[in-house]
């Protein structure tokens, strides 16, 4: 069953993950193209990000869009662009140790799936969640920003740049937040 999102102006908290869980987000480049393109559909598709954090292999975010756009259609032209984007970037860069075994395990997902002309990036069990209660939203908010720390990058959520911690802390890092107030 396909998970649908309803309400696009209310928060939900979604994870992308790269098909077989395969560690993408360890070179800067690939990093830099999800952040560049979180920031362009912030300010040009409508969309709102409440909250993220980019780890090796996934992204969370705490997301809704702005009254008159769609979150389902920024989610869904932000996973085709970032796909594409990121395995070009991988198939350029000779330097890039796993690229051969990274184009061909991305070839082999998108032969799999019908719905996919010749790569597949990200998994499709994505389940956008609808934030309905200030104690959900906390709770998933602690989640995004304490992930890092489980996995051993850092000690303390906002000594991770590659998430929202540091703006909930002192009102800097990548990306500007849009804040919820509860």
């Amino acid at each position: 069953m396909p998970f649908k999102i309803y309400n696009h102006q209310q928060p939900h908290f979604i994870t992308f993950a790269i098909i077989d869980w395969i560690d993408v987000f360890t070179r800067v480049e690939h990093k830099q193209i999800i952040l560049k393109s979180l920031e362009y559909c912030r300010n040009y598709k409508g969309l709102q990000i409440h909250g993220w954090c980019l780890m090796t292999n996934h992204i969370h975010l705490m997301i809704s869009a702005k009254e008159g756009f769609s979150l389902s259609d920024i989610l869904r032209d932000f996973k085709k662009f970032t796909a594409k984007k990121v395995i070009k970037n991988i198939e350029d860069n000779s330097k890039e140790s796993r690229r051969s075994w990274m184009i061909w395990m991305f070839k082999k997902a998108g032969k799999e799936n019908s719905n996919n002309q010749t790569y597949q990036f990200w998994r499709q069990d994505n389940r956008p969640i609808e934030i309905t209660s200030n104690k959900f939203y906390n709770q998933k908010m602690k989640y995004i920003h304490y992930n890092p720390v489980q996995e051993g990058f850092c000690f303390k959520p906002e000594d991770y740049p590659y998430s929202s911690a540091l703006w909930y802390k002192e009102k800097k890092g990548l990306l500007v937040m849009d804040e919820i107030l509860i």
